[in-house]
């Protein structure tokens, strides 16, 4: 069980322990069991040549989540790639800080790996709600 952050691409993540563990917690209520999870803050060009290669997607996308869990093993792995460019786009746009954005990108990947979704407006309204909550919990645990 391990959670890396990769940085290709320079971004301020303060506090990785804390964040770190609170990815494990995010695990345990939804009754997951986390194994491997690889971060990758990368550049809009950078994913949008994953999204063309490996989704077949022609667009720019904030971030894309990879489940390589090993069938019925119960056990979740997975790659998130965020870009960072996007990530301080949304933030400017969503009048918040890129701590705040990156943090609710962080956990929308992680949400996608313990098996929700945003492809409806009912999935993206629960997947809103659950970023929400979390970003709520993480919040009030840091202070």
């Amino acid at each position: 069980m391990s959670i890396e952050f990769n940085f290709p691409v320079k971004v301020s993540l303060a506090n990785r322990a804390r964040l770190k563990e609170f990815i494990i917690l995010i695990f345990r209520k939804e009754k997951k069991k986390m194994g491997d999870i690889s971060f990758v803050f990368c550049s809009d060009g950078y994913l949008l040549e994953i999204n063309r290669a490996y989704l077949n997607h022609h667009y720019f996308t904030d971030i894309i989540t990879f489940d390589l869990s090993q069938q019925n093993s119960g056990i979740v792995d997975g790659e998130i790639y965020i870009s960072v460019d996007t990530v301080k786009a949304n933030a400017k746009r969503f009048h918040t800080t890129l701590t705040n954005e990156l943090h609710r990108v962080i956990f929308h990947g992680v949400l996608h790996l313990c098996g929700y979704n945003d492809k409806t407006a009912r999935d993206q309204s629960q997947m809103t709600e659950m970023e929400d909550h979390y970003l709520a919990l993480f919040l009030k645990r840091s202070t």
